[in-house]
């Protein structure tokens, strides 16, 4: 059995958390290695779609000229 206490949301909290936002705002993630996250809570970025970055940049970089998406970013842990 595992322990939902190691989770920071489930479904139900972030299909409340998406509710607040509009149906048709993109979603990015963070990323970048192996293996899995948590996530912090979404928040709105304004990004540029820059396809040719090498993957471990991503396709996907800040600007504050860019479009606003929902952010799903991955906690990051020091140890």
């Amino acid at each position: 059995m595992s322990d939902n206490n190691i989770y920071n949301f489930t479904v139900g909290e972030l299909i409340e958390i998406l509710r607040e936002y509009p149906e048709d705002m993109p979603v990015v993630v963070s990323g970048y290695e192996s293996g899995y996250e948590n996530f912090y809570h979404p928040f709105v970025i304004k990004v540029t779609h820059l396809p040719e970055n090498m993957y471990y940049d991503g396709e996907f970089q800040p600007d504050d000229n860019g479009t606003e998406v929902l952010l799903l970013e991955r906690e990051m842990r020091n140890d």
